[in-house]
């Protein structure tokens, strides 16, 4: 519709800018004739110019960089545009014909169609380019986060059946609440963390089933705090989000460390979430790394870029005997 209505203008703008006249004699009416006869022809061929230009030389000759063919082309082009003209001219038998004249109003009038052309042709495929990248940077995005996503669950359950095989050889009983917790959080996993988005209180209740099933495990030779506060709004957050920093604390705070000691405190004020887990560390007796280690904290960091960008900032630090892991997310 936009190129109709552009061409409907180009064609009719001459006549409009003319006014009225009346023809008297017999000559001016040839003349008006031949004219409008004239021009329609000339418009067709700019018309014509303008698209294969466009659709043609730049995509086949321009883009290949063959630019000596493109040249010889147009070239060729305003050649045929002065014999066109000339050749009209000459079966009207109008021997008013000048082609210097001719030949320099054309000249504007081709270079003009040329530089619209080649602009419209640019313009469209840097369009179409975008939006191919824009298309594929959004597939990447999306199959990078299922990828992050599902490293997540399997780092995550291997550590929890590990805790509850090492349960279940010193205490027994304590294996079946320890499954009834365990089902809590393979619920979540299941019915849950596929959605782009979950509530902030499901996210809560989620890390306090963790955090109950490590206390199960650990009992009294590890002091937990927790502080989450229960949260009246219904603030979204991506699924699966805060748990590897309270599963590092569990994993490397405990050990030879004398008097462990875990500190988690989730708060969400305005549209801002704060989340602070700290855990006493001990260089001397540090873990050597396995195969699987530092997944979580990798994971989570690529996420909270992917997802969050500019609206987070995390800080993970070392301070005398502690290890300090503070999130700020704003969750609008």
């Amino acid at each position: 519709m936009l190129h109709v209505a552009a061409w409907a203008i180009f064609f009719t703008l001459p006549y409009l800018l003319r006014g009225p006249h009346e023809n008297t004699r017999p000559e001016d009416a040839r003349k008006e004739k031949f004219s409008a006869i004239f021009s329609i022809i000339m418009d067709l061929g700019w018309m014509g110019f303008f698209y294969l230009n466009a659709f043609v030389l730049i995509p086949k000759l321009v883009y290949r960089k063959k630019f000596w063919l493109y040249t010889f082309f147009l070239a060729l082009v305003f050649a045929w545009v002065l014999l066109q003209g000339w050749a009209i001219y000459t079966a009207f038998g109008n021997p008013d014909f000048k082609l210097r004249q001719f030949l320099i109003f054309n000249f504007f009038i081709y270079l003009f169609f040329l530089a619209t052309s080649t602009a419209y042709q640019l313009i469209k495929d840097r369009m179409e380019m975008d939006k191919r990248v824009n298309e594929r940077e959004r597939e990447n995005l999306k199959t990078e986060l299922s990828l992050l996503r599902s490293q997540v669950s399997p780092h995550f359950m291997f550590n929890v059946l590990n805790n509850i095989v090492s349960l279940s050889r010193r205490q027994p009983d304590q294996v079946e609440p320890s499954l009834i917790k365990l089902s809590s959080l393979m619920r979540y996993m299941l019915y849950e963390a596929d959605e782009t988005r979950v509530p902030l209180e499901k996210e809560i209740e989620y890390l306090q089933s963790y955090i109950d099933l490590q206390k199960q495990r650990f009992g009294k030779k590890l002091t937990v705090n927790t502080c989450l506060n229960h949260v009246d709004t219904q603030y979204l957050i991506e699924p699966m989000l805060l748990i590897p920093f309270v599963e590092n604390a569990f994993k490397h705070g405990t050990g030879l460390i004398t008097q462990p000691q875990i500190d988690i405190e989730l708060k969400a004020k305005g549209q801002d979430l704060h989340f602070t887990v700290k855990n006493k560390y001990n260089d001397a007796t540090e873990e050597v790394k396995d195969k699987t280690s530092g997944i979580g904290l990798t994971n989570v960091q690529r996420r909270l870029n992917l997802l969050y960008d500019k609206r987070h900032s995390l800080m993970i630090s070392k301070n005398s005997d502690w290890f300090i892991v503070s999130l700020q997310i704003h969750l609008n």
